[in-house]
């Protein structure tokens, strides 16, 4: 895609993405919006970041930080501008995102429910942050200390991999 595309090429993307969060019609993380629309388009992450800053300025689409993740949801302006020009989306793509949309916001939800990541002290120390998320709320979290990059990757490593195990042995021992 050249961004020097015909502007109603660039207008579709756009709807694209105002009709996906309405089909959503719930707040999502940029990081599962981008993979949903990515399993439908070839939408790379530059120009889908510009859509998305550009439908916020336009007050189509607001962002907010909810537990130190930004969130989207499409506003009442950005549905009413969907109702009046999705018929300017292709129907095999708007087919294509009915059909698809269900089984990969599951898959997507499942993915980031449970997530993991570590942030640099300095040179050998690491804060490792570990957690799951239920519906956009924080069900558990975790902070510790690693004291080398190694070991910080190993504990997000075993966290996005073993949660399902970790999870009922830490609350075991924490309700005991």
């Amino acid at each position: 895609m050249k961004l020097a595309e015909d502007s109603s090429s660039l207008a579709e993307h756009k709807l694209l993405v105002l009709y996906i969060l309405n089909k959503i019609g719930k707040p999502i993380s940029q990081k599962a919006l981008l993979e949903l629309i990515t399993s439908i388009t070839e939408l790379n992450y530059f120009y889908f970041q510009q859509f998305l800053l550009d439908l916020i300025e336009n007050k189509y689409v607001i962002s907010y930080k909810k537990d130190e993740e930004l969130l989207y949801n499409i506003t009442p302006e950005g549905t009413r501008a969907i109702e009046l020009t999705a018929d300017m989306i292709p129907g095999i793509l708007k087919l294509q995102v009915d059909n698809n949309l269900k089984e990969n916001l599951d898959d997507i939800e499942d993915k980031f429910s449970v997530s993991s990541d570590y942030t640099p002290i300095d040179e050998n120390h690491f804060t490792v942050k570990c957690k799951i998320v239920e519906n956009n709320n924080i069900m558990f979290e975790i902070q510790t200390f690693a004291g080398s990059k190694e070991q910080a990757k190993v504990i997000v490593d075993n966290w996005n991999t073993k949660a399902e195990e970790i999870y009922p042995k830490m609350l075991d021992l924490l309700t005991k």
